[in-house]
């Protein structure tokens, strides 16, 4: 691969530097034993940037995402940043860069590795073998529709509004990746929303059907209301394939399922834009469990998610699926072989820390290549 696939790292605050760090060295690993070199820039983002540069990203930033072939994020956020004003808080910078580049559906597994399955709140049966993906839209509904903010009435009361918006164009397109991504896996999507009490809910469901209709009439088509696959994420998991949902509902959905897992610190993230006419995608890659500023500094993170991250980079950024294979296996291998960071420790495991599990996982990608 010509070294000119660029990627840009964004660290972060709190746990992201860290964890960051431990994904470097693999991709330093796939340059020195695998012959893959990247164009790699980095620059400051979230609290980080707001202490620098006094905003939480930079335009300069969101032009070097731009040009990026993909964004490797870490994490942003923390109490000290906490009583600034809204447009500063550093979370605005995650918020612009899915803006800025069109970054719509959001993939996030909740996979339960063999190593794990205990480490799950729900009985072993139950999730063994889990392996679910949830498609949520990224940049419409809730979150981002018109009419909002927070106004003073008449009366000296204040009220707060947000609209939840959809179009055909925002729905079909979020459930074609659902469509397309099933195709690859147990050919089944559930389509998420609350068409029972809300419009956007209602036209959502038509359209996902007209499409499935239309374009994936190979693919077996389900609708659940969100509350009712709130309960059957805990009820029976392994019923889903591919789960695909707007802003809000995603939101909530994909945290409920991460937990299933075991921890937040064992789930990675892509966020995708549009193909362009050459082909190119815009991404960004990370890990969902946040910055843990209570953990920051103390070398206790699991740098596993953001590694995995880093996999799925390379799998759908670059079609590196070999690589992004053995970067799978490897820290999987890690987990079966005992090593545990504190967030997924069981009696008669052994504690690390962040540096020495990401070593651990050089270790086992040493293995696979010599």
């Amino acid at each position: 691969m010509a070294a000119n696939k660029k990627i840009l790292v964004l660290p972060g605050d709190g746990i992201g530097p860290e964890v960051m760090r431990e994904a470097g060295r693999v991709v330093g690993w796939l340059s020195r034993k695998r012959g893959i070199s990247f164009d790699i820039s980095e620059d400051l983002v979230g609290g980080a940037s707001l202490d620098a540069h006094g905003v939480p990203i930079r335009d300069e930033v969101i032009a070097q995402a731009r040009e990026a072939d993909a964004v490797l994020f870490g994490a942003v956020g923390g109490p000290k940043w906490a009583d600034v004003p809204f447009e500063q808080r550093p979370e605005v910078a995650i918020l612009r860069l899915r803006q800025e580049l069109g970054l719509f559906a959001n993939l996030r597994p909740a996979i339960v590795l063999d190593p794990l399955v205990d480490a799950s709140t729900l009985k072993p049966d139950v999730v063994r073998g889990l392996d679910i993906m949830i498609v949520r839209e990224t940049v419409g509904g809730i979150y981002f529709g018109e009419p909002r903010g927070i106004e003073t009435l008449a009366d000296g009361s204040r009220r707060g509004v947000n609209t939840e918006v959809y179009t055909t164009f925002e729905i079909e397109r979020v459930a074609r990746v659902a469509f397309d991504l099933a195709r690859k896996r147990g050919n089944r999507v559930c389509s998420v929303e609350k068409s029972n009490v809300m419009e956007s809910g209602l036209l959502w469901r038509q359209v996902v059907s007209a499409l499935q209709a239309r374009e994936f009439p190979d693919v077996e088509l389900s609708h659940m209301l969100a509350d009712n696959c709130a309960m059957q994420l805990v009820r029976n998991p392994r019923q889903f394939d591919v789960i695909v949902t707007g802003n809000l509902f995603g939101d909530l959905l994909s945290d409920l399922a991460s937990m299933l897992t075991g921890s937040l610190g064992m789930l990675p993230s892509a966020t995708l834009g549009t193909l362009d006419e050459y082909g190119r995608r815009p991404a960004l890659y990370e890990p969902i469990h946040g910055s843990a500023p209570d953990i920051a500094g103390t070398g206790q993170a699991n740098p596993l998610a953001q590694i995995l991250s880093l996999a799925m980079l390379l799998r759908y950024s670059f079609a590196l699926d070999d690589e992004a294979g053995l970067i799978e296996r490897a820290c999987t291998t890690v987990l079966a072989n005992g090593l545990r960071t504190a967030d997924i420790m069981s009696s008669g495991k052994a504690r690390v820390g962040t540096s020495v599990m990401g070593e651990a996982v050089l270790r086992e990608l040493d293995k696979v290549a010599d």
